[in-house]
């Protein structure tokens, strides 16, 4: 039959009948089943309790777990010092999540976005109130120098690619004048090895370190223009 089957209302008492029936033996087996259904209940119902304590006190052990858990890596984070010494014995990967790691100390939502591809930025922080960070680190050896250009590549990406209200650069080792100058009158903040010590050692907060001034959308893009 084209367009498939369709139902139609009954006519005629016949049709009526037979409907009411049908409808009747219908409901007739739903009432069974539920009743057989709640008897099942009830017969288990002394198995089943113990059963469901049991469910409630593993959900409720899970919840106490994880928030002793949150709070043991507060308590770390909140008590989180490093040395220049241990920043110096890092690579390249454990310097970024140490920085990382002292971000979320001072109250930062951080992650670690370091590698290729990252458009200079290694870590990547957000603030209710400070808004957004961008981390640039350089590990060097002791003594090592960073210069300009790393500036000129984080003042290039920071707000236009990352969104970001502050941008940083983080190294073990000493800045050259010209990176510092330039960083100073461009709005790069860097973080040499006196202001590592203050920040990582002594543990200064970071936006009290550098004076961060509180979220201000759209300034990145203005200065860039």
């Amino acid at each position: 039959m084209r367009g498939g089957w369709r139902l139609r209302r009954p006519h005629g008492p016949v049709e009526v009948a037979s409907a009411a029936v049908v409808a009747l033996a219908a409901l007739v087996m739903v009432v069974r089943t539920v009743t057989v259904s709640a008897g099942v209940l009830v017969d288990a119902w002394p198995a089943l309790l113990p059963l469901g304590v049991l469910v409630g006190v593993a959900a409720v052990w899970r919840v106490r777990r994880a928030v002793a858990g949150r709070r043991r890596d507060g308590a770390r984070l909140a008590a989180l010092r490093i040395t220049l010494a241990e920043f110096d014995a890092m690579d390249d990967r454990h310097f970024e999540y140490a920085l990382r790691d002292l971000l979320v100390r001072d109250g930062w939502m951080a992650g670690r976005v370091g590698g290729g591809g990252d458009q200079a930025a290694d870590v990547i922080g957000d603030h209710a109130v400070l808004g957004r960070i961008v981390v640039q680190a350089k590990h060097t050896r002791v003594g090592g120098k960073v210069g300009s250009s790393v500036m000129y590549a984080v003042k290039g990406t920071a707000g236009p690619v990352h969104r970001a209200d502050h941008a940083v650069v983080v190294t073990n080792g000493l800045f050259t004048r010209d990176a510092m100058t330039w960083g100073d009158r461009h709005t790069v903040h860097w973080v040499d090895r006196g202001k590592l010590r203050r920040w990582a050692e002594d543990g200064t907060a970071l936006h009290e370190l550098l004076k961060l001034p509180a979220r201000s959308r759209g300034s990145w893009f203005k200065r860039a223009a």
